[in-house]
């Protein structure tokens, strides 16, 4: 199963039950002793809402986040990703270590995600696209804005080459957002944002403008011990932007956070994520000259002693039932790692 993107709907999924946790432990260390044998189990998350949405039924809130996170910190030993690369580069990582790490920089990572973190005692690495604080918001998000609160039963895009849909019922809103975001996702940026902005003039809804975290916000997670990591500027996929271009996206990300912290970004995350098709050979080479330490992708896997740095695998099990999650989460263990 692939990592769902922001706003990208979920299979509805059950929360996490704290119980099974000494048999969990048990076999993740199998496969995951510490030192030199062991393997970097590396979550990736994006939103954590403070309810369940109907549009999304599958999305994270902060009931079942919080949930999670205790059975992760009991199964898990939770580490800063920036320990757990030094831990890589020496051979000497703890058994069952794991990172949590978030994409993007949504509000509700300051606001629920961060005093669940703190209620559990854990760390997390926050990769935030920085052009987007402080009232910006991403493509995908307009879209679904959009379609959420679309008046009447359909909308009529024909005119922009998206088609007609259905918005009588939830299903089909929710159909309606996956087929746009589909259809938009890997337009060349210009033209994306040129048809979202249409869809903007044809629908009338005013999209939030509070969906992303402030300058501040980023400023509280450091301050509360939280790494920040780069997720470019303005969140592009970088295999399709000249090189030149590409290279100035992630520079620039990196110093506006670094000018908001006041302190060093090392880490950074490959928008979208996927090896081949979302970032090249090339795109790893700029991140390690920027000054990088390391980068994560999406591809599925664990990261062992002697894994590509720039290059880190990160999954999230959906599964939310305990068996079947640390199940998951040994499967993940053992997969080879896709790399370019």
């Amino acid at each position: 199963m692939e990592t769902p993107e922001p706003g990208y709907a979920q299979a509805p999924v059950k929360p996490i039950q704290p119980r099974l946790t000494s048999p969990s432990r048990a076999l993740l260390q199998l496969f995951s002793p510490g030192g030199l044998r062991s393997r970097l189990s590396i979550l990736i998350y994006h939103r954590v809402l403070p309810q369940q949405d109907p549009l999304f039924p599958g999305e994270g809130d902060a009931k079942s986040f919080d949930r999670q996170i205790g059975h992760l910190a009991a199964c898990f030993r939770i580490i800063p990703l920036g320990d757990a690369v030094q831990g890589l580069r020496k051979g000497k990582l703890p058994p069952r270590a794991a990172c949590i790490t978030f994409d993007d920089g949504y509000a509700d990572n300051a606001e629920i995600a961060l005093p669940i973190l703190q209620k559990h005692g854990v760390s997390a690495t926050f990769f935030v696209a920085a052009s987007f604080l402080d009232g910006g918001r991403m493509f995908n998000d307009t879209v679904i804005e959009l379609i959420r609160y679309a008046p009447g039963s359909t909308v009529d895009l024909e005119s922009l080459g998206l088609g007609k849909f259905e918005l009588g019922t939830i299903p089909q809103r929710r159909q309606a957002i996956y087929h746009l975001l589909s259809r938009l996702k890997y337009l060349p940026p210009a033209s994306r944002q040129s048809k979202v902005e249409a869809m903007c003039a044809l629908i009338p809804v005013v999209p939030a403008t509070n969906l992303m975290m402030t300058s501040d916000q980023v400023r509280i997670l450091h301050a509360a011990g939280m790494e920040i990591g780069g997720h470019t500027a303005s969140h592009p996929i970088l295999a399709q932007m000249e090189n030149s271009a590409a290279c100035a996206d992630i520079a620039t990300g990196k110093e506006m956070l670094e000018g908001i912290i006041r302190a060093p970004v090392r880490l950074f995350a490959y928008p979208n994520g996927k090896p081949g098709q979302d970032y090249l050979p090339d795109h790893v080479s700029m991140v390690r000259n920027l000054g990088f330490d390391a980068a994560v992708s999406t591809a599925h896997g664990a990261a062992r002693t002697g894994s590509d740095l720039f290059q880190l695998p990160r999954f999230t099990p959906w599964d939310r039932e305990p068996v079947r999650f640390t199940l998951r989460m040994v499967q993940n263990l053992l997969r080879a790692v896709e790399t370019v």
